[in-house]
């Protein structure tokens, strides 16, 4: 089996968007109309993950890495950037964000002995990361979180940002009373039949629970996608189990077997 390397897989991009003898799809397509693509290949990346289905993990891994070479083909054409130039200044950052491991700055620079804390650690990469954000000229603390984050994500990410300079609970109890609060002015919205209320109340109650899954250091995000796989997992044993098609059967008998299938 023939072995392909990375500049093989640049050769075969730059065929692609051939103008002459490329492939039609290929060569119509610009950032904004991958950029989709980008986003479904990273989440079946996660989703090989989640499952150790390795062998697909392999796949994914180079579905998603396809999508690097498209944009950095994109930018070569425009003389925007290349992709030896998306691997040159990555490999700069992670130098400069790793001063406990490149401690004079070069890549093969070594530490002697290793002393270097955990917590001193991650001070220094916040405060690294606050002085790139700087030099990109972000206003603001929140500047630079991507808005097109999956929305759990994004306000995990915004509450650790503000934490990081203080603006945080005691302790988990505050985002617990939160959520509490939230949920009570939620209920008083229900019989209003202000809308676009409710949607705003809703949208402080998810963001309050965000923040005691962001203060238990618990990954909201991927603590939804469990809790989807197991109603998937559950409602199909109601499908399954049942003697009768769903719609022919009684909430209380679906019911029964939701039970069922959490002791299962």
């Amino acid at each position: 089996m023939v072995q392909y390397t990375i500049d093989d897989l640049l050769y075969l991009m730059a065929r692609l968007r051939d103008p002459q003898s490329g492939c039609p799809w290929d060569i119509k397509q610009d950032y904004a109309s991958i950029a989709p693509s980008t986003l479904e290949e990273a989440y079946e990346v996660v989703d090989a993950i989640e499952k150790q289905d390795f062998v697909h993990l392999k796949e994914e891994l180079g579905d998603l890495l396809f999508q690097v070479i498209f944009y950095s083909q994109l930018g070569k054409e425009e003389e925007r950037f290349e992709f030896a130039g998306v691997v040159s200044d990555l490999v700069a950052k992670l130098i400069r964000r790793h001063p406990h491991v490149f401690p004079d700055g070069t890549l093969h620079s070594r530490v002697d002995n290793r002393h270097t804390l955990p917590t001193d650690v991650k001070a220094r990469w916040e405060a690294i990361k606050q002085q790139e954000r700087a030099e990109k000229g972000a206003q603001g603390l929140l500047a630079d979180v991507p808005l097109n984050l999956p929305s759990l994500s994004r306000a995990a990410k915004l509450q650790k940002r503000a934490a990081s300079v203080g603006f945080d609970w005691d302790d988990v109890y505050g985002p617990i009373a939160k959520v509490r609060e939230e949920l009570l002015e939620v209920e008083a919205e229900l019989d209003s039949g202000d809308t676009k209320a409710l949607e705003e109340e809703l949208g402080d109650l998810l963001f309050a629970v965000v923040n005691i899954a962001r203060y238990q250091k618990i990954d909201p995000e991927q603590a939804l996608r469990v809790a989807n796989q197991k109603f998937e997992q559950r409602f199909h044993y109601i499908e399954t189990h049942s003697e009768r098609p769903l719609s022919e059967t009684s909430i209380t008998e679906m019911n029964r077997l939701w039970e069922q299938a959490k002791q299962s």
